[in-house]
């Protein structure tokens, strides 16, 4: 059974860090893109970060960028995000996805595998 399995979150101050870790088995997902995404509370689900297989490729909304950086490990079949001066609007479920093919992409169109998410507060 493939699962990706998201761990890392909790409660943290503003203007903290946090890293999250997404760890998948069942399978490897060397040669896919992984992204990462989140959910507040009555909002839709948004695009947060990605990275291609090879982990070159990385893509971040614009709200993220220069705070969250997205890795991965391949021969752990690991993806994590460190999160650095987290706001407060940085809170919600965040949730790891695997994508069909091999590059980053910001559209939850072509994810095919997430998984059951990890709840981060931010507090002011």
């Amino acid at each position: 059974q493939v699962q990706l399995v998201e761990s890392g979150g909790g409660l943290v101050q503003a203007g903290g860090s946090l890293r999250l870790s997404c760890a998948a088995s069942g399978r490897t997902f060397s040669g896919n893109g992984m992204g990462w995404f989140r959910q507040a509370p009555g909002k839709e689900r948004e695009f947060v970060a990605s990275i291609g297989w090879s982990g070159y490729s990385t893509y971040y909304t614009d709200s993220v960028k220069g705070r969250f950086t997205i890795s991965r490990d391949n021969v752990r079949n690991t993806v994590y995000p460190q999160m650095n001066s987290l706001k407060p609007e940085d809170t919600g479920v965040y949730y790891c996805a695997a994508h069909r093919y091999s590059s980053a992409s910001d559209s939850q169109d072509g994810y095919n595998y997430w998984g059951q998410g990890t709840q981060v507060t931010v507090s002011s």
